[in-house]
């Protein structure tokens, strides 16, 4: 079993930004692939962000050039940093992890974090 915990979470004005971290749980966090996702009311989850174990990342076209996602392999913990923030950019933050598991992944969500963009 794999915990996440998401922190960094806020309001925030256009144009601003914010940095959410996800601490994960386990000795071989260096083997999960870790992705971000939203979920705004009304909505379904959709991805924002992934990073590999490999370091593969994918963004979703609505974010690219305004968020990054890094990693610190060595404190389990992965990172989304958003930048220009936009009121669509308003959404609970979902951080996931799949954590491999001999020929399978198990998949993990964080509790989730809110993202509020507002003048």
């Amino acid at each position: 079993q794999v915990q996440l915990v998401e922190s960094g979470g806020g309001l925030v004005q256009p144009g601003g930004s914010l940095r959410l971290s996800c601490v994960a749980s386990g000795n071989d966090f260096v083997l999960y692939d870790m992705g971000w996702y939203r979920q705004a009311p009304g909505e379904q989850r959709e991805l924002v962000t992934t990073s590999t174990s490999i370091g593969n990342t994918v963004y979703a076209d609505s974010v690219k050039g305004r968020f990054t996602i890094s990693r610190d392999n060595a404190k389990n913990t992965v990172f989304l940093q958003m930048n220009s923030l936009k009121p669509e950019d308003t959404a609970v933050y979902y951080c996931r992890a799949d954590v491999p598991s001999g020929v399978i992944y198990n998949v993990y969500w964080g509790q989730g974090t809110q993202v509020t963009v507002s003048s």
